[in-house]
């Protein structure tokens, strides 16, 4: 893919409109096993990203590669049904392109979600972490999605990040999931490249730092909305405990990523909706 130039987010909102005339306020990035959560759309209207100039296809299993048009509690939405990442082989600005052309269609409120493994030895599989901030390990080491000239007509060159995580969107989401007794923690997510799981000595050096759930992705995509001035809400699905002991007969795998991931889209998706109500 050629870089990232005005050209090519135009491009891709060209196709885009030439396909569909929805005119998407609310943004959706579904990760990991949590793509069933766009087949809940009314009026839906798929783009497969193998059409759309410029977009980033996800090579993983769980991602299905589409990007869904249609209603969700009476608003309109656009949804990503995988998503690109960094350990795929592309650069961060091919990563976080869908951001930039969800802001061009008109989004003004993105929702993230991934799969992340618990820090926090308080978590389960299958339950849900709202995001109150992040560590970005792979931005603070120098693969940053703001890098590269300012295009000021995105954002600001330089991003203040303390209101990452809207809080009204936060407070909002703890009380749909209090009346519908969702268990949501709130927490730190840590982002790491990936594609390899975390050894035990890192998952004890991330919790000893204040991380509450470890993934691969999301906080570069936070970084660009942000920066476009998008409303951010993210919501971790814990797919699996952190094991921080080499000594036991456990290890990770994307297979139970993706089994957890049924279980926690239900969940999820009462939570978005009830958010959505209130928008």
């Amino acid at each position: 893919m050629s870089d990232n130039t005005a050209l090519d987010y135009m491009s891709a909102v060209e196709l885009i409109r030439s396909r569909t005339s929805f005119r998407p306020e609310v943004g959706m990035v579904l990760g990991s096993g949590l793509g069933g959560l766009a087949d809940t759309l009314t009026e839906r209207v798929v783009i497969p990203y193998a059409d759309i100039p410029g977009w980033p296809r996800s090579t993983v299993h769980g991602h299905s590669g589409n990007l869904v048009f249609g209603y969700l509690e009476g608003k309109p939405v656009v949804a990503q049904q995988g998503r690109a990442h960094f350990y795929e082989g592309y650069s961060m600005q091919q990563v976080t392109f869908p951001i930039r052309v969800m802001h061009l269609l008109g989004v003004k409120t993105l929702f993230l979600t991934n799969a992340a493994g618990g820090l926090n030895q308080n978590y389960r599989t299958g339950d849900l972490m709202l995001l109150n901030d992040h560590i970005n390990f792979v931005g603070m080491v120098g693969s940053n999605p703001l890098m590269g000239p300012n295009d000021e007509q995105f954002g600001p060159r330089f991003l203040g990040m303390v209101q990452t995580y809207d809080r009204a969107l936060r407070a909002v989401a703890k009380n749909v999931a209090r009346e519908a007794g969702i268990t949501l923690h709130e927490g730190v997510y840590v982002c790491l490249s990936g594609p390899n799981f975390e050894t035990p000595a890192e998952i004890r050096m991330l919790r000893a730092i204040g991380g509450d759930a470890v993934g691969m992705s999301t906080a570069h995509e936070v970084l660009v909305a942000r920066h476009a001035g998008m409303r951010v809400m993210a919501c971790s699905g814990i797919t699996n405990e952190g094991i921080d002991s080499p000594d036991v007969d456990l290890e990770t795998n994307h297979e139970e990523v993706l089994d957890a991931g049924k279980v926690i889209v239900p969940r999820l998706t009462t939570i978005l909706k009830g958010v959505l109500r209130h928008l």
